[in-house]
């Protein structure tokens, strides 16, 4: 039996569906564990966690000397991107000054995009950046807890809700300073233990059967998902699962390439050879 970690977010459970009921042929049982990627990130770093895990492409640098990245079964693409919500309308990144900022980890792509796009436009920063669990930002900002809040997963569908306001789409930002597809949630195999060639064939194959077989999984979905909007699911679904979760192929490695070259370039993360991300190489 494979132990493996990913979040009961809809667009994972989609994918991992067909191996976790046992629907690829020649896939060993697996031993599940539901957590958010925050938890993941750090799992990953203290080398306790399963054998395979999704956690963000803002954690790779960290772990990357243990883990081989799996290059599918993932979050990447285009329209994707992290929220930076107010509860009033703001004119600008200028509102963020001196202003408290909720973040959902210190460790995930969507921080770190929020890094570099704050290191961009507001070189003097924000005045104080607090972790909160991400299904904790929206309230704690209609609430008037914090000044502003970054937020993730299916929040992008329902901030209107809290009658929260759009200060950046950090995906936005992002595809057009660089023409880049943001990279999210990656896949990553222990070294040593787990045969990252044949996961990723494995993964693939479940990855391939959920969109052969859109509707097999939606009880398994629903089971798991935070928000249980059938609606909501299936455009979170929409969203995150694509092309890239098939095969991250030229454009997805550019895409994290760049992400990680950058980051390391402002001090955000070590500098690491992204040669070593290729399976293979």
């Amino acid at each position: 039996m494979q132990r493996i970690a990913f979040s009961p977010c809809p667009n994972d459970t989609f994918i991992f569906h067909a191996l976790v009921k046992g629907l690829i042929k020649g896939a060993p049982p697996l031993d599940v564990t539901y957590a958010d990627i925050d938890k993941t990130n750090y799992w990953a770093q203290d080398r306790e966690g399963p054998g395979i895990m999704k956690i963000s492409y803002a954690a790779l640098p960290y772990v990357v000397d243990d883990y081989q990245l799996i290059p599918c079964g993932g979050a990447l693409g285009r329209g994707v991107g992290p929220l930076v919500l107010t509860k009033e309308p703001a004119d600008g990144i200028s509102f963020l000054k001196g202003k408290t900022v909720a973040v959902p980890s210190d460790r995930s792509t969507a921080y770190m995009l929020f890094r570099l796009w704050v290191a961009q436009r507001l070189p003097e920063g924000v005045g104080k950046i607090v972790i909160l669990p991400f299904q904790d930002i929206m309230p704690a900002v209609r609430d008037g807890k914090v000044d502003a809040g970054l937020v993730i997963h299916e929040a992008r569908f329902t901030y209107p809700l809290y009658g929260l306001n759009l200060l950046q789409d950090l995906g936005d930002w992002w595809e057009q300073d660089t023409g880049a597809p943001i990279p999210l949630g990656a896949i990553i195999a222990r070294k040593g233990q787990v045969d990252a060639g044949q996961w990723t064939d494995w993964i693939r194959s479940s990855v391939q059967y959920a969109f052969d077989h859109p509707d097999a999984s939606a009880a398994y979905v629903m089971e798991h998902a935070q928000e249980m909007e059938k609606d909501v699911q299936k455009q979170h679904i929409d969203l995150y699962v694509n092309e890239f979760s098939l095969d991250l192929g030229k454009d997805g490695f550019h895409a994290v390439d760049s992400l990680l070259g950058r980051a390391a370039k402002e001090g955000l993360v070590p500098e690491i050879d992204l040669k070593r991300l290729r399976l293979g190489e």
